[in-house]
């Protein structure tokens, strides 16, 4: 249990590769897997290695992901000490932080008044469930200044993506020895960040100092290529299923993978649960000549019609003789009947009107907005 640290989310990841998506709510908010949130993942893998006390750091369009955290009841972090602190921007000027140390100037506050020895901290962009307390000790017995966790794939970001990727080279004992910032496309094998980090709440008190003092804003640029010679860096690997969502492409990717037995089982089948919040439905009505094939449906729907190798939320109505194909179709949906879906991604409380067809792509699915009527 890392009753000896606390928990930092950067929960602000650059939505415009997003489309629709995240017009009105942040990345990590996005609703995935057919109850959850992006952001419920690293939250949860935090509170099952019994981090108690977690600062989510925001910069805008974040009153989804509140209405969603709540107090943090679900996550057992609703409590009279530690607890869950959204940690929202107090700067006037703009509402870009230009870096993560930006980001953590201004937590500085929560991060000096918290009495913990550890921080980790973590990008909410990401699916996995991860194992703190393994990375935690590791970054103990290797007396390190800085843990980087990190996953062995070949580095092929989508072509939407923005970038902020990054990869890391080790020594045959786990010392970080480079860090490459957004290199070339390559097959092979790499070291990709996973975006999570272990250091002392002391070290990162001075990094934010120095850094605000010689206005350097970068994590990665300005304290971890600067100082890789002077920092005890150490890479962590992590072995489980991991990825992160960047794109409209890598949001449909992961989601179709939970179709997949093992990666469901990865990510849900072990000791370490993901929590999200609760919304009590009844069960899932299956009427007529309804077919359901390799997909997750939620409860709280009534399913009329087909589903293939599809993700369906929680209160989503399909009419009979409608056709559902390799789509995600959120919350409150409503598709009429004869319609025909086929690689179609439709926001919550969507409303596609009866013998519509809609076609997209695999790698370019169909993105229909929050609200809309098609």
């Amino acid at each position: 249990m890392n009753n000896d640290a606390f928990g930092l989310i950067f929960a602000y990841q650059d939505d415009n590769v997003m489309k629709s998506l995240t017009q009105k709510r942040a990345l990590s908010s996005i609703p995935f897997g057919g109850r959850y949130r992006i952001v419920d993942f690293i939250l949860s893998n935090m509170v099952n290695s019994g981090i108690t006390k977690v600062g989510i750091i925001t910069r805008n369009n974040y009153q989804s992901l509140m209405d969603h955290l709540g107090s943090g009841k679900e996550w057992d972090l609703s409590r009279k000490n530690g607890g869950l602190y959204m940690l929202p921007p107090f700067f006037s000027q703009g509402t870009a932080y230009r870096g993560k140390m930006e980001a953590l100037r201004n937590a500085e506050s929560f991060i000096r008044k918290s009495s913990q020895e550890y921080v980790i901290m973590a990008n909410a962009d990401s699916i996995a469930n991860i194992d703190l307390d393994a990375a935690l000790e590791y970054h103990k017995s290797k007396g390190a200044d800085i843990t980087m966790m990190y996953k062995k794939q070949a580095f092929k970001p989508a072509e939407e993506d923005v970038g902020q990727n990054c990869v890391i080279k080790t020594q045959e004992d786990g010392r970080v020895i480079d860090i490459a910032m957004d290199p070339a496309p390559s097959d092979e094998i790499v070291n990709l960040s996973m975006g999570v980090m272990i250091m002392q709440r002391s070290l990162l008190e001075t990094l934010i100092l120095e850094c605000s003092s010689h206005n350097m804003y970068s994590l990665h640029r300005d304290v971890l290529q600067r100082r890789i010679n002077d920092l005890k860096i150490y890479g962590f690997e992590y072995s489980g299923y991991f990825q992160k969502i960047d794109s409209i492409s890598s949001y449909f990717a992961t989601n179709m993978d939970l179709l997949n037995t093992d990666i469901r089982e990865q990510l849900f089948g072990t000791n370490r649960q993901i929590y999200t919040k609760i919304r009590d439905e009844a069960p899932t009505i299956y009427r007529g000549q309804s077919s359901v094939k390799n997909s997750l449906v939620a409860d709280g729907c009534v399913i009329e019609g087909t589903v293939e190798n599809s993700i369906i939320f929680r209160g989503v109505h399909i009419h009979k003789g409608a056709v559902i194909r390799n789509s995600i179709i959120m919350q409150d949906t409503e598709v009429q009947e004869d319609s025909e879906l086929n690689y179609v991604i439709t926001d919550k409380d969507v409303v596609i009107r009866e013998s519509r067809k809609l076609f997209g792509y695999n790698l370019y699915p169909m993105v229909l907005a929050k609200g809309s009527v098609v």
